[in-house]
């Protein structure tokens, strides 16, 4: 077999190595991520008191880092009281 011949054949090996690797990847990508779905989806909706507490202190770090104004946390979080607590 020539040199040229053989030079094809490998690089069409790697190639085919390269492409089976990737889809492997990608699988095991698509596996992760729906676990990560899966155990969102199945986890135990929190109370509405413990909601708050995160809105609270999500809105109070947004402050912190001057994302938002003291006031605009402030009539943001009344909305969204206003939306879960109605629900509890």
């Amino acid at each position: 077999m020539n040199s040229k011949a053989v030079q094809s054949i490998s690089k069409s090996a790697s190639a085919a190595a390269g492409s089976l690797g990737t889809a492997a990847v990608a699988a095991a990508s698509a596996v992760a991520a729906a676990a990560v779905a899966a155990s969102i989806v199945l986890s135990p909706v929190p109370d509405a008191t413990s909601r708050m507490d995160g809105v609270h202190a999500d809105l109070l770090r947004a402050v912190q880092l001057n994302q938002i104004t003291a006031e605009q946390a402030e009539k943001f979080e009344a909305k969204l009281a206003g939306r879960i607590l109605g629900e509890a």
